[in-house]
């Protein structure tokens, strides 16, 4: 009888380290590369400025005219002039404009 509570005793404590490993492993497969892809999102989204090129999750893309506290003014159409305010949670893709990108 004795024999039998000292191999369940075994059993469960390799349960749980197994459990354990499962958690680390899943922690560090999916868990931090996704909170690490949303600190870059946030980064990106945050450092939004004038005349960046732009594309939203729907597909729109423009220049931004106007930057506000949650959401840009894009232009979509130059030579109509068309703009349109699009949230910033929206944005997907932001290039720095290459006038920026030589100066700093």
């Amino acid at each position: 009888m004795d024999f039998l509570m000292v191999t369940a005793g075994k059993q469960g404590t390799s349960l749980i380290a197994m459990m354990v490993i499962m958690f680390a492993v899943m922690y560090f497969l999916i868990i931090r590369p996704q909170k690490q892809k949303e600190k870059k999102r946030q980064e990106m989204i945050s450092n939004v400025r004038k005349q960046d090129k732009i594309v939203t999750a729907g597909g729109v893309h423009g220049v931004v005219v106007s930057v506000k506290e949650n959401e840009v003014i894009v232009r979509v159409d130059d030579a109509k002039d068309v703009k349109i305010k699009v949230d910033k949670s929206a944005l997907t893709s932001v290039s720095v404009a290459r006038d920026e990108k030589e100066e700093g």
